[in-house]
């Protein structure tokens, strides 16, 4: 998809997307910082997310659960098969957040769009603010892999036991 990247299975570029804006095998996913961001105009043919109602159990403040997953996706048009493509605003910070439950619930090609959609912007690209006709899909996620998480007592014996490096990779 973007071979000038070392992980071209991660990272697309805003290039890639446009000219794959009417790919009906891929699913272009908004999950903006701002929950409001989408209805003003995302990229055409993007579905959006609600990284507050529909990404977290307001519950357990947690990743939503795989039935809740299943669900998502499935009324997003998304099978398993289907190549996730997701950006944001705000450098993609909600963005990269669904990236990693799709990844803990087993999705196979998701990926971002590099700059999300302040570079989208930045280079004249078109927004619309209709809402894609979506077919719904049936989703089978996989059971959560929580491997690739790491809690904070976990962060805090490594770090007492000096064998790891913590990065902060928060913007200022």
């Amino acid at each position: 998809m973007a071979t000038q990247y070392a992980e071209s299975n991660v990272l697309v570029t805003t290039e890639w997307v446009a000219q794959h804006l009417q790919d009906p095998s891929i699913r272009i996913v908004e999950v903006d910082v701002d929950t409001s961001a989408y209805d003003q105009g995302h990229v055409p043919g993007a579905v959006g997310w609600n990284w507050s109602t529909q990404l977290c159990d307001t519950l357990v403040r947690d990743i939503i659960s795989v039935n809740k997953l299943e669900e998502l996706l499935g009324s997003s048009g998304i099978s398993n098969d289907t190549p996730i493509i997701l950006y944001g605003d705000n450098n993609n910070w909600f963005a990269a957040w669904a990236f990693w439950q799709l990844k803990v619930y087993g999705h196979k090609d998701v990926r971002l769009m590099n700059g999300g959609q302040k570079k989208w912007l930045a280079e004249g690209r078109e927004l619309s603010t209709d809402p894609p006709k979506v077919q719904p899909k049936t989703y089978k996620a996989q059971p959560a892999d929580f491997s690739i998480r790491t809690t904070l007592p976990e962060v805090q014996k490594a770090m007492r036991e000096k064998r790891t490096a913590l990065v902060d990779v928060r913007s200022v």
